[in-house]
């Protein structure tokens, strides 16, 4: 093996990852459909192959000579059922067939509702939505395929993300900072009124290359760094616009616009079953991985500021 760290996924997570990789000057193989850098060329020391990663032989020829391997897949959420399985039995098969630490980006779907207390990595899995439990189904292969001795898997997960490249996708990403750099209507899920945890998306990319560097993240699930503070979602766009030095409004979505919305498109319906988050505080601890690997989350106004800078 070399030091070579193969990410399968060019989204917004695979690309904060290889970042934090290319920083550490690692080398980075990226793995996707197209074979293309999404924002123009890839950086130096940077490959982007092209193919499925359904297809378990193609995976393993990706991964061929990689140290680390890790899976920064993300299907569209009415695809999930169909592509995410399968998917992971490819980079799962890659990792196998070369030695390399598997990595695994997940969310914290698998907890379901967190019932008044911060969610940690001890927190039991309750899911209650059919996404949660896909996602506890793939984490138990992951556990068993690493207690079994066919492959080393670490697993890092995140709240619901925000930062540069979050876009339509990010519950606090364009309704959120297009409207502010406008001067308009910031339009936040559920209520804005409750505490939630959203992780910056470059501290999610430096929390997974820790884990894919450090031996002493082997074989556990960490959640990724979070703020210790966290605020509510109308404090934080509420900075925003402070920041971006416009005024606007705020406002919530009511899970029935969702609903209302779904009747059309497939993606927003799969987003009604998760407006639990949005309906309670919603806190997700990352305690282990800072006090233990020494990785911090940037602190909220700081996240803020550079995500306005990538939205001008």
């Amino acid at each position: 093996m070399s030091d070579l760290h193969v990410i399968f996924g060019t989204g917004p997570v695979a690309r904060a990852t290889m970042h934090s990789l290319r920083r550490r000057d690692l080398p980075v193989r990226m793995v996707n459909r197209s074979g293309r850098y999404p924002a123009g060329d890839a950086p130096a020391g940077v490959e982007v192959l092209a193919g499925d990663a359904r297809d378990e032989e193609f995976a393993r020829r990706a991964a061929a000579g990689a140290s680390v391997v890790y899976q920064c897949l993300n299907p569209e959420y009415h695809e999930w059922t169909e592509l995410f399985p399968a998917l992971q039995n490819g980079v799962l098969a890659a990792a196998e067939s070369t030695g390399a630490l598997l990595v695994s980006m997940e969310n914290v779907y698998g907890y379901g509702r967190p019932d008044g207390s911060p969610l940690t990595e001890q927190s039991p899995l309750n899911a209650h939505t059919r996404k949660g439990r896909l996602r506890n189904g793939m984490a138990e292969q992951l556990r068993e395929a690493h207690e079994s001795g066919r492959v080393r898997v670490t697993t890092g997960r995140a709240s619901d993300y925000f930062g540069p490249g979050g876009g339509i996708a990010s519950p606090f990403g364009d309704l959120v900072f297009d409207a502010v750099l406008a001067g308009g209507t910031a339009r936040l899920y559920g209520s804005p009124d409750f505490v939630h945890s959203y992780t910056f998306i470059p501290d999610i990319g430096e929390g997974l290359a820790v884990l894919g560097t450090d031996p002493r993240a082997v074989g556990r699930v960490w959640h990724l760094p979070n703020d210790p503070h966290p605020q509510t979602s109308r404090q934080m766009a509420q900075t925003a616009f402070r920041l971006a030095g416009t005024t606007g409004k705020i406002a919530g979505t009511p899970t029935w616009i969702f609903r209302l919305l779904g009747l059309r498109d497939r993606t927003i319906r799969e987003v009604v079953e998760m407006a639990y988050e949005f309906e309670t505080d919603f806190i997700v601890d990352s305690t282990a991985i800072a006090a233990e690997l020494d990785v911090h989350a940037t602190p909220i106004d700081e996240a803020i500021a550079m995500t306005l800078a990538s939205y001008r």
